[in-house]
């Protein structure tokens, strides 16, 4: 089950949910909305699953910054988020979409213990300025059945991001880096 605006709010003051810097103001009838933080990675040249992938990191300037269409951005959020009881559900949302703005269609599900700010896969269909902590998409938090480890103790490869964060499936495929 989807949490409310009202749930959402209710369970931030019981600490139950992590919202970092939270506004109620940004509580929707069943979401808040999340927004960009203001550090972007370019992933630079070829994207190899068996490699780090090479960027080059930068700061968005407050007067914004122009994003390329063909080019592989990750970015950060500026909300740090997290729960032990509910789990969580990232996407960008229509405002950002009809801008021609994809962001987060990849890997839009927040275990219940991941409490960290959220790398961001962003893509750009046509030429677009972005600004720092303009609002970027939609959080939901879901009511999860039964009982969980948490996921900073199942040892996973991104429990610990409080940042941007490049794929690591390269450590995952035998001979490691090539």
């Amino acid at each position: 089950m989807i949490l409310t605006g009202p749930a959402i709010a209710a369970a931030v003051a019981a600490a139950e949910i992590t919202i970092e810097p939270y506004d109620p103001a940004r509580l929707s009838s069943n979401a808040y909305d999340w927004r960009l933080g203001d550090t972007i990675r370019v992933c630079d040249g070829s994207l190899d699953a068996a490699a780090p992938t090479a960027f080059t990191e930068q700061m968005i300037p407050d007067d914004g910054l122009s994003l390329v269409p063909g080019l592989l951005y990750l970015g950060v959020t500026l909300e740090k988020t997290g729960s032990e009881r509910y789990a969580q559900l990232l996407n960008g949302d229509r405002t950002t979409g009809c801008l021609g703005i994809w962001v987060h269609v990849s890997a839009p599900l927040g275990h219940q213990g991941h409490a960290i700010r959220w790398t961001l896969e962003i893509r750009a269909a046509k030429p677009v300025r972005i600004y720092p902590g303009m609002t970027f998409g939609k959080l939901v938090f879901l009511t999860a059945f039964g009982a969980a480890d948490s996921y900073q103790q199942q040892a996973a490869k991104y429990a610990a991001t409080d940042g941007i964060d490049i794929s690591r499936l390269y450590e995952e495929i035998a001979g490691g880096p090539r």
